[in-house]
């Protein structure tokens, strides 16, 4: 059995652990990595698009970062229990007529035994912003350590 550590139940400290380890997976931009902490059956409510299964994750994945280019995502730890966490987190992409936007969102996720997310529901709103407007602008990639989170940033 694989198992994606750390695993349920969490804590905080284990909750805070499993968000930054979303966020680095989610800034490789690598559908082949980020599929890998999900469960086969995983099932996703993103926006509007309805998921189930890593095949289809991957597939969206793939779409999602042909179209968002330059995408640099933040994630903080806004609740959690045994086996579940809430984040509420914010990215930055330009499309391909080279406008910014900034994604704002929250997601629910469930964990099983294992560590791997078999729900995700996810809200998500565009706003678009001017280039001077970026606030995340470290090089593609990790988000640097001594980056600031989303409440040091204001958001």
């Amino acid at each position: 059995m694989t198992t994606k550590p750390p695993l349920p139940p969490f804590d905080e400290t284990s909750a805070r652990q499993k968000v930054r380890a979303a966020e680095d997976a989610w800034n490789s931009r690598d559908p082949d990595r980020v599929v890998q902490a999900y469960t086969p059956d995983s099932r996703w409510r993103n926006r509007v698009e309805f998921l189930a299964g890593r095949e289809a994750i991957h597939a969206f994945l793939q779409r999602k970062w042909n179209r968002e280019l330059e995408y640099r995502l933040i994630k903080e730890l806004w609740a959690y229990g045994a086996a579940r966490i809430a984040v509420r987190f914010a990215y930055e992409y330009r499309d391909d007529t080279g406008q910014w936007y900034r994604a704002y969102g929250n997601e629910n996720w469930q964990f099983d035994a294992a560590g791997l997310m078999h729900t995700r529901l996810a809200s998500i709103n565009d706003c678009p912003i001017q280039p001077d407007q970026r606030l995340f602008s470290w090089p593609q990639g990790r988000r640097p350590d001594d980056h600031p989170g989303l409440t040091e940033l204001g958001l």
